[in-house]
Order: structure tokens, then sequence, then C-alpha cells
């Protein structure tokens, strides 16, 4: 039977290399995008031409409607997957003065919300879950990310909780250091310097670092509910 991975946010980044990694390695992909559509179909090109199937869905992990369509989808185009690979992710990094209600409530919907429910619809399919979530829901956290950081640390308690809940399964969650994708090099070259330094982080973590580990943990027989972090090119 052939495998079968869903990873959302796969337009760019991270999420780009692991559905790379993921098609390499055999998989077909379900990949999910919100407004990348023209990055997608780039994706949809090179997965296409390592000769393995892309099935496109958009995804807003704000929208319970849209959730619960995907999740119908699948449910009615598949009748298992072998991972999920809950990678979608948003940040809206600003002064605690200017945060609203509104923007910190997105930020918990897209990273903490938006997998809970994933999971908890596709529960019966699934095999092996892959949250990202990252140091700043540790320890690298900052003034201006303090929604980002509350909810990479909610993935990580989420991680643990469904290692229980679902004893039949395998869980992790993968926390990297900075990593060198498009929104992270557009940030302010001084500013980001200052958080490298702040943490001690040496260099930028390659995508393809972070998706090598999401394929060496697919094959490991580490504990369900390990938190595996990382930082710089290293695991800790």
């Amino acid at each position: 039977m052939k495998k079968v991975a869903i990873v959302t946010g796969c337009s760019r980044g991270i999420g780009r290399e692991i559905a790379l990694e993921l098609a390499r390695d055999g998989y077909d992909i379900i990949g999910t995008y919100n407004t990348n559509k023209k990055d997608i179909e780039l994706l949809k090109e090179k997965i296409n031409n390592i000769g393995i199937k892309l099935d496109l869905y958009k995804l807003d992990l704000t929208d319970d409607d849209s959730i619960n369509s995907f999740i119908e989808s699948i449910k009615s185009n598949y009748s298992s997957i072998d991972i999920l690979v809950n990678n979608a992710g948003l940040s809206l990094d600003s002064e605690f003065e200017l945060k609203t209600k509104k923007d910190f409530i997105k930020v918990l919907e897209v990273n903490l919300i938006g997998p809970f429910l994933l999971i908890q619809g596709l529960k019966d399919m699934l095999n092996i879950i892959i949250n990202i979530s990252s140091t700043d829901g540790i320890n690298t956290y900052t003034k201006y990310n303090i929604d980002y950081s509350a909810s990479k640390a909610g993935l990580i308690n989420l991680t643990k909780s469904f290692a229980l809940i679902l004893e039949d399964k395998r869980i992790y969650a993968i926390c990297p250091n900075w990593v060198n994708t498009e929104s992270i090099r557009e940030m302010n070259e001084d500013y980001l310097r200052e958080e490298m330094n702040r943490i001690g982080q040496r260099k930028l973590i390659e995508p393809k670092v972070i998706a090598d580990k999401v394929i060496e943990l697919i094959y490991s027989d580490l504990k369900s509910g390990s938190i595996v972090v990382m930082e710089d090119n290293y695991e800790l």
C-alpha cells in the first residue's frame, strides 16, 4: 500500500523541505497552503518530477469550516494516513502594548488549536504525528512574541498529552532555533543578529536539516511524546 503523509503549510520554508524529503522517501504528499498559491504550484512541479503525487488543499487554520472540510475530504479520499506533520505557523511579533486580542487568538488558532483539531479529527487514520514547535516554547522567547511563544509551549504540551491519549500512535515535537527561511531572511538583520547572540546561536538552521530530522524520527524507536530540541545544526 502506498505511503501517505500530510504536511501543513508546505508552500515555503520548513514545510516545503519536509514535503520534498518525504516525497523522496516514497510518500505521496497531501500538502496544505493558505495564500501562497504560486509557491505551492512550484512545489507540486518539483514533487511530480520525483514521480510522486502531491494532493493540494487550501486550508485556513483560523476557519472552522475550512478545517472541517479538509478533514472530511481526507476521510473520503484516503483509507489511512501514515504521517501528519503539523508545520503551518504564524508569528505576529509586536510590542506587548500593541498586541490585540484578535491577533493573539489568530496566532493560537494557527499554531495550537489547528493542530489539535487536525489530530482530533484524523486520529483514527494516523500512525505518526510530528508537530513543528520552537525553542521559543521552551527558553528563547522574547518580549515581542509572547503569543507565538505561548502557542509553541502549548504545542509541546499538546504533544505530551496526546502521547498519553493516543497510546497506539507515535507523536513527537521538533523544536528548532532560528531557521533559514524566507520570512527570517526578510527580518531586520540587526535584530536577528542580536537575538541569535542573545541565545547563543551561531548560525541559522537549514530547513533541510529539520526535514532530515523528520525522516529520522519516522524510522526511530524514540518514545512517543518525546521533544527534539535543535540548536544550530545539532540536536541537544
